[in-house]
């Protein structure tokens, strides 16, 4: 189950108006989930954070009276450095909320600006330090790399200051350039220069060999965990597993149909307010489009695909996309025990990889 929040203006008196819209679409959602077992919660997709306790234990409270949650192993919320005090940390743990992941995303006041982060190198420090007074024992930090400015020198730097803070799991991304925003146009013009690769490796092989050397192992492309601690959340959307979501810009997925809300707050609540359904795009897929994505999803797993569950003709079509891919990627592969893997040489190239084991 997610919770989906995007970032927009803040106005702290649209708060009431937005969560009860948010419990609205809760008590009108008309998905089946008779068959369900819901035992991951993820308030994110933004900076949920900045409501109080009050509203999220009344989301929560929604959800409790519509589904079953005594499954609930894992209930996230996301939050950047300063945003939380020591009370509305231990408001927000008392209500069951477990993990919390905070979005850090460098130590370096320079990139830290550019990136237009509001919080400072402090703040950081100090919201870890709270996070843990408040009980919080399954903590994330998320990191970026490949960030303009940046050396390997600052990453390395970095990345050392956060494993001795000793977080359960550690998310690391390289720094994506989209197409119609501010940044792409400074990259597209030159004024801004993404950082090439460092010498004799790649932003991402230096980023997961530091953090598996220091004791946080990958088991998918940008996330590394201290043993047993995987965001069990994040496995659901890469295993192709059914999830609801709730909230403006959310998207769901039962099984079979996906389905996306309306992107604006404004445009949204006036959804609700009207009675009608938010949702704006809706995409019904058949088995062999699940299929592409459960192996395009899983090929970034360490625990690979399982071949074994594919069913005829699918599994002959996939088996000679193998073979042509290993042909073309040599040593990408490492296919085992009916499981299919990447390589430490194939991670690097998995989006292509991705793309020439798609089933037409």
């Amino acid at each position: 189950m997610y919770c989906d929040f995007y970032t927009t203006t803040y106005e702290k008196n649209s708060i009431p108006k937005f969560v009860n819209a948010i419990v609205l679409e809760i008590e009108q959602c008309e998905v089946d989930v008779s068959n369900w077992i819901i035992d991951t919660i993820f308030f994110g997709g933004g900076t949920p954070s900045l409501l109080d306790s009050k509203s999220i234990e009344t989301i929560i409270k929604a959800l409790q009276k519509k589904y079953n949650l005594s499954n609930i192993q894992e209930c996230t919320i996301e939050s950047n450095p300063g945003q939380l005090t020591a009370n509305g940390l231990k408001a927000i743990r008392d209500l069951g909320i477990n993990r919390i992941s905070i979005g850090v995303q460098s130590l370096e006041p320079d990139l830290l600006k550019f990136l237009t982060r509001n919080h400072s190198v402090n703040d950081v420090y100090k919201t870890y330090k709270l996070v843990r007074k408040a009980g919080f024992d399954n903590v994330n930090i998320d990191m970026l790399y490949s960030i303009p400015g940046q050396t390997p020198e600052m990453l390395k730097r970095d990345l050392k200051s956060i494993i001795a803070l000793e977080p359960e799991h550690i998310s690391a991304y390289a720094l994506t350039v989209e197409k119609g925003t501010e940044l792409h146009h400074l990259v597209h013009n030159l004024n801004v220069i993404i950082p090439q690769d460092p010498d004799g490796t790649t932003w991402l092989s230096f980023t997961s060999d530091f953090l598996s050397d220091n004791g946080f192992h990958p088991y998918e492309i940008s996330s590394f965990t201290q043993p047993g601690q995987e965001c069990l959340h994040n496995l659901h959307y890469w295993r192709m597993e059914p999830y609801l979501a709730f909230g403006p810009s959310s998207n769901g997925f039962d099984g079979h149909r996906r389905w996306r809300n309306i992107r604006p707050i404004e445009d949204y609540l006036g959804k609700i307010r009207n009675g009608e359904s938010p949702i704006v795009f809706t995409e019904e897929l058949n088995y062999k489009e699940i299929l592409n994505e459960k192996v395009g999803f899983g090929i970034r797993l360490t625990e690979g695909v399982d071949l074994n569950k594919i069913r005829q003709p699918e599994l002959s079509c996939l088996m000679q996309n193998i073979e042509s891919a290993k042909q073309k990627w040599p040593g990408c592969f490492a296919q085992e025990n009916g499981t299919l893997k990447l390589s430490k040489k194939g991670i690097l190239f998995a989006d292509a990889l991705a793309v020439d084991l798609l089933i037409t």
